[in-house]
């Protein structure tokens, strides 16, 4: 893209879209091909209206209007960015981008900026849909990364099965869910046509939907904590290799029906068979329920969205006001663009890319060290030439580097440089390195600042939408409705609103001391919601085979729901009960 800029002349615009490239090679993340639609054209569509507000207003606004019109835009983003990850990545776009539109001036009105940004972001995508995954050549690939997920859930049933009543089980339920929730994500991309798809597509669904009963058989055995023979953990693995494979299931183990749990892992995996065979795309509305509009409100509006939101508004407020004084006095040196600053601060506030204290170290070595690295290849590579070949082995290395975010940075930092450089503007290592020291330096005191209201809120909002889908699954499982279609719905988003709680906290409590102290006792919450969830699974194996609840369910069921009202958190046990 940057390429095409300069030798058609339009130089400013070829580096708008190699920065939306970048942007979209940050969100990229190995997966299904058709859920990166979503996952990188959202934040690209929200990137693109940063860049068309921030040049508007960057053109039409003095300096203290600008910075209360980018301070609200950052309350409104950092609210947005407590809905999801996608939201998060879209949030993030939307001010990096508006804050290079306003510190970037350019004879291009917003319109074709943003025009121009679509366009990069545009053709990474298109890469990113049209090229197979390495490894897929031998097939077809146009399913590589949901056929990998579906086969990896299968792995994960098999592994949890032989693991039941090991000290590797816990791990291996969680790696189920895990596996569960990447599925699930990797199925929910655009489909080829609007109402059937493909034979391969509704195949894919139909071996998914198949999982969903072994996995809370598997799940059920996990509870009971008995082991299990070995051989029943091959008929998930010989399935996992079938969809892997794209080819019939064979043969499978002889069964083992000498409990509840044991009877209904063997007719998940006769009915697995039979789906495989049919492949007819039954049960296509597995996928779990939809979070629409409502939820993301209610999540950008809770005390976790308020609570990011005020964060990011004050970071990229400041940064912005400090970056326009800067840029305006005279001791400041040659850099006349302001966007660094506050774009830097975007970053470093994110709190899904790590610890404050962690993501302020790495963001300050990989620039320091990106710069220095940019300033030897400024000084020997031949220009204009030199600097395209430099983005363009960038932009190759950010899918390895986004494993670290100081390597990522480094990289990010080499790849701006060299994009400024060839726009026009002098070598900047030095006052990059500065605005980024400054940046981390804001956000580490804007990040311990007290706010108002309960600290802590993203974590805790997590923890009651986990304890509200568990309550709702209980509430389906003991009023034994017979909708397992739905059971397995309400199951699946207990799981994930708990396991996206599991992660919130654990980023949380790695926090220093003065921020961590806000979350302490979560973790064990979050324990026992684990268990009230694998106990309710348990119950409902139980219930369809012998349409009674025994003692031990009942008991443990109790104490869950005990435990959690002794810390805070009430989630009443049904009459039936």
């Amino acid at each position: 893209m940057l390429a095409a800029g300069l030798r058609t002349g339009q130089t400013a615009l070829g580096v708008i879209a190699a920065i939306a490239a970048m942007l979209v090679g940050i969100n990229d993340r190995p997966g299904s091909r058709r859920a990166s639609v979503k996952r990188l054209g959202v934040p690209a569509l929200a990137g693109a209206l940063g860049l068309l507000l921030g040049t508007y207003a960057g053109q039409g606004l003095a300096a203290v209007p600008l910075t209360m019109a980018l301070t609200a835009l950052g309350l409104v983003a950092g609210g947005m960015s407590a809905v999801g990850p996608v939201a998060s990545a879209a949030g993030t776009q939307l001010l990096v981008a508006a804050a290079v539109g306003a510190g970037m001036p350019a004879a291009e009105s917003g319109f074709l900026r943003a025009l121009a940004f679509l366009a990069g972001a545009g053709w990474l995508l298109l890469l990113r849909l049209a090229l197979p995954t390495p490894g897929s050549l031998g097939g077809d690939f146009r399913f590589d990364g949901e056929r990998q997920a579906v086969a990896d859930v299968y792995d994960a049933v098999g592994a949890l099965v032989a693991a039941v009543g090991g000290e590797h089980a816990t791990a291996r339920r969680a790696a189920l869910t895990a596996a569960l929730d990447h599925a699930q994500d990797a199925l929910a991309g655009p489909r080829l046509r609007r109402y059937a798809g493909s034979a391969a597509e509704r195949r894919l669904h139909a071996q998914f939907a198949a999982a969903l009963p072994l996995a809370e058989a598997a799940t059920a055995l996990y509870w009971a904590g008995e082991p299990v023979p070995a051989r029943a953990a091959e008929g998930p693995r010989r399935l996992a290799a079938a969809v892997r494979d794209n080819t019939g299931t064979g043969p499978l183990p002889a069964p083992h029906r000498s409990a509840p749990a044991l009877r209904a892992l063997d007719d998940a995996l006769l009915h697995a068979a039979d789906a495989f065979d049919r492949g007819d795309g039954a049960h296509r509305g597995l996928l779990g329920r939809r979070r629409g509009v409502r939820h993301a409100l209610r999540a950008a509006l809770g005390a976790g969205g308020r609570e990011y939101g005020l964060r990011v508004a004050l970071c990229f407020g400041a940064s912005a006001a400090i970056a326009q004084a800067l840029h305006h006095s005279r001791w400041y040196g040659p850099h006349t663009h302001w966007y660094w600053l506050p774009a830097t601060a975007v970053f470093l506030v994110k709190p899904d890319l790590g610890p404050l204290a962690s993501r302020v170290l790495c963001r300050a070595a990989g620039t320091v060290l990106g710069a220095v690295v940019f300033a030897g290849f400024a000084a020997l590579l031949p220009r204009p030439a030199g600097l395209i070949v430099l983005v363009a082995v960038c932009g190759a290395v950010i899918p390895v580097a986004t494993r670290n975010f100081a390597a990522l940075t480094a990289v990010v930092t080499v790849l701006v440089l060299a994009l400024v450089m060839a726009g026009g503007e002098p070598q900047a290592s030095v006052s990059r390195i500065g605005e980024t020291l400054l940046a981390c330096a804001l956000v580490l005191v804007v990040g311990h600042l007290p706010m108002p209201g309960e600290r802590g809120g993203g974590v805790r909002a997590r923890l009651a939408a986990a304890g509200g889908a568990a309550h709702a699954y209980l509430l389906h499982v003991l009023g034994e409705s017979g909708d397992r279609t739905e059971r397995w719905a309400l199951r699946r988003e207990a799981y994930r609103t708990l396991a996206e709680a599991r992660t919130a906290i654990a980023l949380a409590a790695a926090e220093l001391p003065s921020l961590a102290r806000h979350t302490e006792g979560t973790d064990a919450l979050a324990e026992v919601l684990e268990r009230l969830v694998d106990t309710t699974t348990a119950c409902a194996v139980h219930l369809d085979d012998t349409g009674r609840l025994t003692p031990r369910h009942l008991r443990r069921l109790r104490e869950a729901l005990g435990e959690l009202e002794q810390r805070g958190m009430r989630v009443p046990l049904p009459a039936a009960a």
